[in-house]
């Protein structure tokens, strides 16, 4: 347990010390929200309406940007061949690196949802129900773009792969996500929507590790 905090620790140091991944996720995160109500009209009703989705695609998307780099620059330097042989499993040293990824991306998306759900016109009270699905799904997407990025690591054209890979598998987190965001509209319970997420991130808890950890071992050779 203290190797893999210390390896968590460790990625959260680079990643505060090299915030460009972040800041990057961040931006197209807001940008990518801005668009919206350029394209789709300056009308309050149809944006507080589609408010949520828009959320929750951007979310995906900005999702994806480090995680091209989340094994890639270790395997560059030779850092992951230490990491290895630090007595971890190698799903271990996947999960240290999933949650150092969702600390430093899925943690500030949330954060950065509050105002960008405020601009498209969601109510105050239905930001709960959004900050909960986020949370659930952020987690997810963080183990499925994890196991995705070391299945893809040292492969030729791997961060053109990387989006078709984590695009399907991310649909069902999507789909519940929106679902239980759009709850508070409808008048209907968010408790089915929230469940089936929760399924979701407890489906991918031991599953993306250990694939990832295969997926390690392999690109180590």
């Amino acid at each position: 347990m203290t190797a893999f905090l210390a390896l968590i620790d460790r990625d959260l140091r680079l990643a505060f010390r090299f915030g460009a991944d972040t800041l990057a996720s961040l931006l197209f995160f807001v940008l990518c929200g801005s668009l919206f109500p350029l394209a789709l009209g300056p009308s309050p009703d149809l944006l507080r309406h589609m408010g949520p989705g828009i959320v929750w695609v951007c979310a995906l998307l900005a999702s994806l940007l480090p995680l091209d780099r989340l094994f890639g620059s270790e395997l560059e330097d030779g850092s992951l061949d230490l990491l290895m042989l630090t007595g971890l499993p190698p799903s271990a040293v996947a999960l240290a690196k999933m949650v150092a990824h969702w600390l430093t991306t899925g943690l500030p998306l949330l954060v950065a949802s509050v105002p960008l759900g405020i601009m498209l016109g969601i109510k105050g009270s239905e930001l709960p129900l959004l900050l909960g699905g986020l949370a659930l799904g952020t987690m997810s997407l963080s183990l499925l773009g994890g196991m995705a990025a070391s299945i893809v690591l040292g492969a030729r054209r791997g961060g053109v792969l990387l989006p078709l890979l984590v695009l399907p598998l991310a649909t069902p987190v999507l789909i519940f996500g929106a679902a239980s965001s759009y709850a508070g509209q409808l008048g209907t319970s968010s408790a089915a929507s929230l469940d089936l997420l929760a399924a979701c991130l407890f489906a991918c808890l031991p599953l993306c590790p250990l694939a990832a950890g295969q997926g390690l071992k392999a690109a180590v050779g």
